[in-house]
């Protein structure tokens, strides 16, 4: 998906994975850019750690309290952003919701509701341990709820739907009009599969993975993502279920 963008734009860059063990993220993160490394982003389990290297953090890095999205600056500092949340937002398009409902208590929930109460939504968070749930919504001024009711959006952001088979019997499928699921694949999800059997709007991971990709992108480069483009190459068939980095 980037290496397609980079081409699309014109810039000789190249996107690579780079597995790094957590007792090594900090002292690699700060050598990349001596490497010629403009930037990189950041999934578990270093979101935190890359948080903390920082030098400085935008609003929503800062609020959430995990970075995704890490820049080298020409002055040697080191940015931190967490596009996850902007990412949602992009996918969901104009149209903001009213209210939402965010299953999961962990990084891409935090990044979830965060953004969904800046948006404006008044935001409920749910998590099968309810201890989880209330410390988070705690932290971010959003309620709590161990029985949910209705909402305008329902975002699954825990780790049901990794396997094809998973059951959705766990999770409060509350009455929705839209449903985000983080969780992406080859294939569509089973809640994915639920929301369209009953007419909801669905925005699946992949969707939410390019939007956040984009702005990753733009940050590094300082160009429009060509997201259309991001769009087809991240929808090449994949060889497993994964989720939203």
């Amino acid at each position: 998906m980037m290496n397609a963008a980079f081409a699309e734009v014109g810039l000789d860059w190249r996107y690579f994975q780079l597995p790094v063990p957590p007792e090594r993220f900090s002292e690699t993160a700060r050598a990349l850019p001596g490497s010629g490394y403009r930037g990189a982003n950041v999934t578990l389990p270093h979101k935190l750690a890359a948080h903390d290297l920082a030098d400085e953090l935008t609003e929503a890095a800062a609020a959430i309290g995990a970075v995704n999205t890490l820049s080298f600056e020409e002055d040697g500092g080191i940015g931190g952003d967490n596009t996850d949340a902007g990412g949602l937002l992009d996918a969901l398009g104009e149209k903001r919701p009213a209210s939402a409902l965010v299953l999961g208590a962990g990084g891409a929930a935090r990044a979830a509701a965060w953004a969904l109460r800046e948006a404006g939504a008044e935001v409920t968070v749910w998590n099968r341990s309810a201890d989880k749930a209330r410390r988070l919504a705690d932290k971010l001024g959003v309620a709590q709820a161990d029985r949910p009711g209705s909402a305008e959006l329902l975002v699954n952001a825990t780790s049901v739907g990794l396997s094809a088979d998973d059951s959705l019997d766990a999770l409060p499928l509350v009455e929705t009009a839209t449903v985000v699921d983080l969780v992406y694949g080859p294939d569509p999800t089973p809640l994915v599969r639920w929301a369209k059997a009953r007419g909801s709007r669905v925005v699946d991971g992949l969707e939410v993975l390019v939007r956040q990709g984009a702005l990753s992108f733009e940050r590094w480069t300082g160009r429009p993502a060509p997201v259309e483009v991001m769009r087809r190459a991240a929808s090449n068939p994949v060889s497993s279920t994964s989720a939203c980095p």
